[in-house]
């Protein structure tokens, strides 16, 4: 059985060609399933997709508490996910559903992870895709795990690969970086991303930096040993701004001029250990959200059409 995850946060004007078009795409591959996680949604998105899930029972529903962001509610589709295959995909139609039977296809022909390739960037801004490509190569640089660039989240995963993940249970997601950490058998397919069916990116400025330092803090110690050869090089500095300072007071007739200029030192010094502060606190800050060992997600309601008796999905609250 094919299943495939989506994620629903404030979707209502895509629900419907969402499910038209995955209907349409699945039907043929055989036995499939379809997950749809709701966020917190406040738009009406649950009421639409109990609509949608009274009329086919392929649909299960996933209802979380409330909103716990983007990862955590894919993270929950995984966990909900029955199938032998999981295929990941926005809910937004940028990733086209008609783009999953090449993910299936290379499934079939032994591969674990199948990640859709971005060749074109629809709708989207150029500060947008420049500012993407500068972090993955960026990401590149300082991990050791081989993160494809222009992959998202929409990828297939086998079931050991699904069964993988769900053995990792950290806070700080980034399920692109943790389905190449796994390794197994990888693939890429090219496609050409669709600007957006409906609305507007959920993704904001904030969300996107808050990602990137999960991305980072949870694949690369190298800013922590970056803040510590910084600390060494300033210390190397200072120390030989003493030894000249020392050598003019003690053995030369020049006295030592320039109080603006150790101000300055004074305020450098003053920056950088903030900032070191600032990123050894981040890693800090992971280390105690790991500590509480709170859930990643809690589940409202789950809806599963596949369990439908007398044509009324099986709800469980």
């Amino acid at each position: 059985m094919i299943s495939v995850v989506a994620p629903i946060y404030n979707e209502v004007d895509t629900l419907a060609e969402l499910h038209r078009r995955l209907s349409s795409t699945l039907q043929p591959l055989g036995p499939y399933e379809v997950v749809l996680v709701d966020d917190g949604s406040s738009d009406g998105s649950w009421n639409r997709l109990l609509e949608l899930a009274a009329s086919d029972n392929h649909l299960r529903l996933v209802r979380l508490s409330r909103n716990f962001g983007h990862q955590a509610a894919l993270s929950a589709g995984l966990d909900a996910a029955r199938g032998d295959a999981v295929v990941v995909i926005d809910g937004d139609l940028q990733d086209p559903p008609e783009v999953i039977p090449d993910l299936v296809a290379a499934w079939r022909d032994g591969y674990d992870v199948v990640y859709a390739v971005r060749n074109e960037r629809e709708g989207e801004t150029w500060a947008r895709v420049a500012s993407a490509s500068v972090f993955y190569r960026l990401l590149q640089r300082i991990t050791s795990t081989p993160i494809p660039r222009n992959a998202g989240d929409f990828r297939l995963l086998s079931r050991r690969a699904v069964d993988a993940l769900a053995q990792m249970p950290e806070r700080a997601r980034f399920l692109r970086g943790m389905t190449s950490w796994i390794g197994f058998r990888q693939t890429g397919i090219a496609y050409d991303r669709d600007a957006r069916y409906a609305g507007a990116s959920k993704y904001s400025l904030p969300r996107q930096l808050g990602l990137a330092l999960d991305a980072i803090s949870s694949f690369s110690t190298t800013p922590i040993k970056a803040v510590t050869a910084l600390g060494f090089a300033l210390v190397v500095f200072c120390m030989a701004v003493l030894g000249w300072t020392l050598y003019v007071r003690f053995f030369t007739a020049d006295s030592v001029q320039g109080w603006t200029s150790v101000i300055a030192v004074v305020l450098l010094l003053g920056g950088v250990q903030l900032l070191s502060l600032g990123v050894i606190g981040q890693y800090v800050a992971r280390i105690f959200d790991e500590t509480k060992q709170r859930p990643l997600y809690l589940v409202d309601e789950v809806v599963d059409g596949s369990a439908a008796s007398n044509g009324e999905p099986q709800r469980r609250g």
